[in-house]
């Protein structure tokens, strides 16, 4: 692993999301002098709040799976995650509608799953299920510590065994094929090859590595946090601050100030200079590459990127007893879903679309008697001829009726309070091609194909845009990786978070 060499002792972060408040624990931690810039008011970055008449709404992902990941980051510090933050397992995982109108429960228990799915679809596919989870519990054992939990500097560094072995059981062929060898069910097929949207890809051009997204929650299970998902990045920020990092919030930095390819450190909009031996960049990184450094590289401007979301944050006065906490619905299309959304970059014509209820487990989040819904409809990115100014009000008008007819009588009604996010506002707030999800998980935009975490002399990236990739857990992993290019490799911690 190529370290960052010179000295390392003053650390300026750009960004306090996940990675990069995962970065500053751990630099905390050994013993580095860090600096976190933000531009927000507050911690958070995607993971952010936005707090409205009562009702305090998770603007970004609402997933988390190994929260191991963040009580190792706590570690770290010498800390305890529980003492910062409680989380609490989320039964059922997610709850599946279909359009025959049965449902399907997912638990993170194999034998709850198994009996979900006889009693729902019969014994046979229940059985393939349990071989299923056999195969994605092994796809994680051979890919976490050599394939994801480290810096990769080289294609030639992953020849391994383990890389003998993920060919072995099928991880380098497509997804879908895959999962249909264990799954003969549509409606399973479709729950547990979904995960695909998360890596920017179809199940049916994924590959089958990709079925470790489906381990992460599917089976190691789903937690949320009292206080919703910024919770995480504020007692994250609390730990941190606790144990010496600096924190400048409501500062935005205008650039990287270089001498040929060493940082001396960051500049702010007001004026003000902030030295540092290391620069980490949290923002996504083709946009610090072309806002921060100025500096444009051939293979990220080439990437390809992942479909957009149209999200509605709605503060509501409707209680829907149907639903679970996490819910999707499903429409009769779906490979159809992902040739519009990716190959002719148009509007889903029958949408399979994520609804989570936050208040179904902490109903402080609203009003008393008051809900949330987060509602998620996969669009393209900006890639797509689609003009939101325009579209935006048309397509939430699309998204209520569609959610109307899906169960939720009455939704556009019971709206009390909303917040909109288009491609185009996913953009403004500073992510490539308006692409919450970062650039697709192609074969060679993947592993030691993605962008590199480091550039220069002494800057390094995190962050879904940079290795490994796209989700929480990948991002809480990039901050951890993005310190070790500073520290040097630390395996103390671990043991526990890639078990």
């Amino acid at each position: 692993m190529k370290k960052i060499q010179g000295p390392t002792n003053n650390v300026v972060i750009v960004g306090a999301g996940l990675a990069g408040l995962s970065a500053a624990m751990r630099l905390a931690g050994a013993g580095r002098n860090v600096t976190v810039i933000e531009r927000d008011a507050g911690p958070g970055g995607r993971a952010g709040r936005i707090s409205d008449r009562g009702f305090e709404f998770d603007n970004g992902p609402t997933v988390l799976t190994m929260p191991d990941l963040i009580a190792d980051a706590f570690d770290c510090l010498g800390e305890n995650m529980s003492d910062w933050l409680t989380l609490t397992p989320v039964s059922p995982l997610y709850r599946s509608f279909y359009p025959d109108g049965s449902t399907l429960n997912v638990y993170s228990d194999a034998q709850q799953m198994a009996q979900e799915i006889e009693t729902v679809i019969g014994a046979q596919e229940a059985q393939g299920y349990l071989k299923y989870v056999d195969f994605v519990s092994d796809l994680y054992k051979y890919e976490m510590r050599n394939f994801i939990d480290r810096n990769i500097d080289s294609p030639f560094s992953l020849v391994s065994k383990d890389l003998a072995k993920l060919v072995a059981i099928g991880g380098f062929r497509k997804l879908a094929p895959k999962v249909e060898q264990y799954l003969k069910d549509s409606r399973t097929q479709k729950v547990f090859s979904f995960q695909a949207m998360y890596a920017g890809l179809s199940p049916y051009d994924a590959l089958a590595i990709y079925a470790v997204i489906a381990y992460m929650d599917s089976v190691a299970g789903v937690f949320f946090p009292e206080g919703g998902m910024n919770a995480v990045p504020v007692a994250m920020a609390a730990a941190a601050a606790k144990h010496g990092v600096t924190f400048k919030y409501d500062t935005t930095v205008s650039k990287v100030r270089l001498q040929g390819d060493r940082a001396l450190g960051v500049e702010t909009t007001d004026g003000e200079f902030f030295p540092a031996d290391v620069v980490v960049l949290n923002p996504d990184l083709p946009v610090a590459y072309r806002d921060l450094l100025g500096v444009s590289k051939w293979s990220v401007n080439r990437l390809k990127y992942s479909p957009s979301c149209y999200l509605m944050l709605a503060g509501s006065s409707a209680k829907y007893d149907h639903i679970a906490h996490h819910n999707i619905h499903f429409g009769d299309s779906w490979r159809g879903v992902f040739d519009e959304l990716i190959d002719s970059k148009t509007l889903m014509s029958d949408p399979s679309v994520l609804v989570t209820n936050p208040t179904h487990s902490d109903p402080s989040l609203a009003p008393d008697g008051k809900e949330i819904y987060y509602v998620l409809f996969p669009t393209p990115n900006l890639d797509a001829d689609i003009n939101w100014e325009h579209e935006a009000p048309r397509y939430r008008e699309h998204v209520i009726s569609t959610l109307e007819q899906r169960g939720y009588h009455g939704f556009g009604d019971s709206i009390e309070v909303e917040h909109i996010t288009t491609p185009q506002d996913w953009s403004d707030r500073g992510m490539e091609r308006g692409a919450p999800f970062a650039a697709a998980h192609s074969f060679f935009q993947t592993g030691p194909f993605r962008p590199a975490n480091r550039w220069g002399e002494n800057v390094v990236f995190t962050g879904s845009g940079t290795q490994p990739g796209v989700g929480v857990p990948m991002v809480l992993i990039s901050g951890r990786l993005a310190a070790e290019r500073i520290t040097g490799p630390d395996r103390t911690y671990r043991s526990r978070a890639i078990r």
